[in-house]
């Protein structure tokens, strides 16, 4: 009878133990892969964030500072055979690959009509670079509190079948599985509301230095 009693006190002890740990421990097969799976959207979600923010401000700073010794080169040709084999920039990059079509042409004819239509391709090719990434966020964000909510509607279940089972309507038979359930749902808000925000920032940047690179295409475009 004793040990009866102390395994009941242990097994209360257990349930009443509301630390996140114990609450995924606790979760059945479902709510567990839900729970993971926001975590695993969360991680990489930041690593993005965090990658995306170093990128746009090197390359904004590269990019003033490419523009800066272009316009104070002798002529454009004179600049391209200064600049190093490899560039990162995208600047750098849409001026060396334009300038290589350039020089590469034989014909003259309608020369301003083709490197207009090569530099419009190579902001294309450069600004696909630095999209990378957005539609993970744009998809985290807009389904990771249906997948959070998905988890809590199980959760909520089980703990209605515990109710029928135990057939005690006691709060606490219920806390646990709702907490379980409640837990997927902050998980899902928390891996979706960074998501959200990056994507609307970087959105935005992406935005910026894309009409950075037009205008110093129709610049170049000028002097050729």
């Amino acid at each position: 009878m004793e040990a009866d009693i102390t395994s009941q006190a242990v097994g209360l002890a257990s349930n009443t133990d509301f630390s996140l740990l114990s609450l995924f421990l606790r979760a059945d097969i479902i709510v567990k892969s839900v729970i993971i799976m926001l975590i695993a959207c969360s991680i990489y979600s930041w690593a993005i964030i965090i990658e995306k923010f170093k990128l746009f401000k090197k390359i904004n700073l590269e990019s003033e500072a490419f523009e800066e010794k272009f316009w104070k080169a002798r002529s454009a040709e004179t600049f391209y055979n200064s600049l190093p084999t490899n560039v990162e920039n995208p600047m750098a990059s849409m001026f060396k690959d334009s300038m290589q079509t350039l020089l590469k042409s034989k014909s003259k004819s309608n020369l301003n009509e083709r490197m207009s239509r090569m530099l419009e391709v190579n902001i294309e090719k450069q600004m696909a670079k630095l999209d990378k990434g957005f539609t993970f966020l744009a998809t985290v964000g807009s389904t990771a509190p249906f997948i959070g909510l998905f988890g809590t509607v199980w959760g909520i279940m089980n703990s209605f079948q515990s109710i029928a089972i135990s057939r005690n309507t006691s709060l606490a038979i219920v806390a646990p599985g709702i907490a379980e359930a409640l837990f997927a749902t902050a998980l899902g808000l928390l891996a979706a509301i960074p998501a959200v925000v990056a994507y609307n920032k970087f959105n935005n940047d992406s935005r910026k230095y894309s009409q950075k690179l037009e205008n110093f295409s129709k610049r170049f475009l000028s002097i050729i």
